[in-house]
């Protein structure tokens, strides 16, 4: 499992001309089931994704195709992590 941290670089203006195609980018991997959760950022410097992958290599490849990274709105970060401890119903997410 991944959590994808994005940062701003450039200002709300950038970020929001390419807010159409994010959400886009985030509805096809929501679709394949490579997204689990995502949202902004409080106060809105950014956001947070949280991702089930096979590698960070994989996670990489899906970053290259959203507009925030193409453009260059957006700096991302990338922590892979074990869950061992978690809600119940949880476990649908894993593995």
């Amino acid at each position: 499992m991944f959590l994808i941290l994005l940062t701003y670089v450039k200002p709300l203006e950038a970020v929001d001309a390419c807010l159409e195609g994010h959400v886009a980018f985030l509805e096809k991997y929501y679709g394949l089931g490579k997204f689990l959760c995502s949202g902004r950022k409080n106060p809105r410097t950014g956001g947070v994704i949280l991702c089930r992958a096979a590698s960070a290599e994989e996670v990489r490849t899906i970053i290259a195709e959203d507009p925030f990274h193409r453009e260059g709105v957006a700096e991302y970060e990338v922590i892979e992590f074990e869950p061992t401890k978690y809600a119940p119903g949880f476990e649908a997410f894993l593995g």
